[in-house]
């Protein structure tokens, strides 16, 4: 307006010939003008973004760096790599990659069925091995095409078109016990021990966690790239590594998330407590913690009927070994949640 240039190339004035009509009345021609400009570099952003994250998946999809050993790459390789640092410079967030990674491929069928025959053939004999050759030819002309072209559809809007089914069926309708197969855990095991008081070890350890979570929370970590590059990996199992506990069922278990968690379970002695982490809002100090936790210790009641026997339940599978039937054992899954065992 001022030094009566036009960045847009005439893309403002265009725009300003297609405001209704009430925004010509109430507003003058410098604040039409505004607007417009507004309105251009609003969508000029957009575009931008849009375009970087287009540029960045194509880059991504880019394989052939994986067969090259670092003295002998290809000129195309030394190319890429250089796209790709100039494009993920910056400081991202925990999930600034996230919409940037490309889709998992779905392989051929034909690729699928030749791997499966390689991997059978030694447990096979030559006549059944070959009865399995003619049962993989007659699924491939049959159903097998008719399955790839859903998978194929399924892959166009899902990022990964194998992750909800192994998530339900290998990991959730897994009747084998929690524990060990499935439950993760932490220790303070450090080199340099700055007490050996339990209380305050605890606290410690409670407030750590912690302050991870409010990290992971707020996106502040760095993405996990591939050792030795810049290329970025998923950071999808970051998003229910806290506040997520898995409900059992008959025959499926179910997942639960909540946005935030204000206490942390304790277990002493067989008994089960609630620590609150948090007051008016604030997050509790390691010495406040290591006073609750002391509390705790100190505590001479008795379990209540059965509770000190709960923990025996997730050890087990989750049917009854006798009758056969389908039951839901009453566990307490740990698995992406904070628990702090004080024996």
């Amino acid at each position: 307006m001022y030094m009566r240039s036009d960045p847009s190339m005439g893309l403002i004035s265009k725009i300003q010939q297609h405001l209704p009509l009430s925004v010509h009345v109430s507003l003058s021609p410098q604040g039409q003008s505004l607007l417009c400009a507004l309105l251009f570099s609003t969508l000029l952003w957009l575009s931008l973004i849009l375009t970087l994250r287009f540029s960045l998946k194509l880059l991504l999809s880019y394989h052939r760096w994986m067969f090259e050993t670092h003295t002998h790459m290809s000129h195309t390789t030394r190319v890429w790599g250089t796209l790709l640092r100039l494009l993920s410079s910056g400081k991202p967030l925990l999930y600034s990659y996230q919409t940037s990674l490309p889709h998992l491929p779905v392989p051929a069928i034909k690729d699928t069925l030749s791997r499966y025959l390689q991997s059978v053939r030694p447990l096979l004999s030559d006549l059944e091995y070959h009865r399995m050759t003619e049962l993989a030819s007659e699924f491939e002309s049959s159903l097998g095409n008719r399955l790839q072209r859903y998978l194929k559809l399924k892959a166009l809007w899902a990022t990964n078109y194998v992750s909800d089914w192994w998530e339900e069926f290998i990991y959730l309708r897994s009747r084998g016990p929690i524990m060990v197969n499935s439950n993760y855990y932490g220790m303070d095991f450090l080199y340099v021990t700055p007490t050996s008081v339990q209380a305050a070890r605890a606290g410690n350890t409670i407030t750590a966690l912690l302050l991870y979570r409010r990290k992971v929370n707020r996106e502040e970590l760095k993405p996990s790239r591939v050792p030795g590059t810049v290329i970025p990996l998923c950071a999808a199992q970051c998003e229910r590594m806290f506040n997520t506990t898995r409900t059992p069922g008959i025959e499926t278990d179910v997942l639960q998330h909540w946005q935030d968690s204000e206490f942390v379970g304790v277990y002493h002695k067989g008994r089960y407590f609630r620590l609150w982490v948090y007051h008016a809002g604030r997050l509790l100090t390691p010495r406040e913690m290591e006073f609750q936790v002391q509390r705790i210790l100190d505590d001479r009641s008795e379990p209540q009927p059965g509770e000190d026997r709960l923990g025996a339940l997730t050890a087990g599978d989750r049917y009854d070994g006798g009758a056969g039937d389908k039951l839901p054992s009453c566990t307490w899954d740990s698995h992406n949640s904070i628990q702090t065992d004080v024996h």
